[in-house]
């Protein structure tokens, strides 16, 4: 059952909201050139984007997370992205219909992500999304990260809406786990960064939504007018 009224719909950020794999793609096997290591294809890229920096460097070199030279690759790989985060990354096709239609009936709409606010807010900022988001909550900003309900309910409070009101729209397990947790009505992404093996029934979401235009059809037929 989906939260009636809708007081707000609040967004996963990688995998979810923004399709920021081609940037991750592209920084990953610029670093594997740089050690004559050939590329990995996209899609294996793809795969690991929601689950970390630290999941794209055990993916890209293979190396004990405790030694030094996995520790070098991680700084490397995040100084990178850093500097060149939002090149070709870019919102899901069809999502801006969909935010738009919030705006239209003055539904505020935010990102709750489990990415770091110093890549975060300058993404949101690339994209042109900072002044049309109402709240982003990263983990620097919470003692708990997802699948903690914590970041859900500070969104919820920051904005001053109900959670049992609120839409929570993720990619991975621990994004329902996490909105289950905060009382939210939950959406599984499966337009994002699934795993090939991911039944992602499994994750007991309300709705399982496989396009962003569905998820527009769906807002669209709970909005009024």
């Amino acid at each position: 059952m989906i939260a009636e009224p809708i007081a707000a719909v609040l967004f996963d950020l990688d995998g979810t909201l923004v399709d920021t794999a081609p940037d991750f793609a592209r920084i990953l096997n610029q670093l594997r050139s740089a050690e004559n290591l050939p590329p990995l294809p996209y899609n294996v890229i793809r795969g690991q984007v929601s689950n970390g920096a630290r999941a794209l460097v055990k993916l890209g070199f293979d190396l004990p997370e405790d030694s030094s030279a996995f520790a070098d690759r991680l700084t490397s790989l995040l100084k990178l992205y850093e500097k060149e985060l939002a090149q070709e990354s870019r919102l899901f096709p069809g999502l801006d219909a969909a935010l738009q239609l919030l705006e239209l009936h003055e539904i505020p709409w935010g990102v709750v992500t489990n990415k770091p606010s110093r890549y975060t807010i300058p993404l949101l900022k690339g994209l042109k999304l900072d002044q049309r988001c109402a709240v982003a909550v990263c983990p620097d900003h919470v003692d708990n990260k997802k699948p903690h309900p914590e970041p859900l309910l500070t969104a919820c409070e920051w904005i001053s809406v109900p959670p049992g009101q609120t839409l929570y729209v993720g990619d991975h397990a621990r994004d329902i786990e996490a909105g289950r947790a905060a009382g939210n009505t939950t959406v599984a992404a499966a337009w994002g960064y699934l795993n090939p093996d991911e039944d992602i029934s499994n994750w007991q979401a309300d709705f399982i939504l496989h396009t962003p235009q569905e998820l527009h059809h769906l807002l669209a037929n709970k909005l009024p007018g």
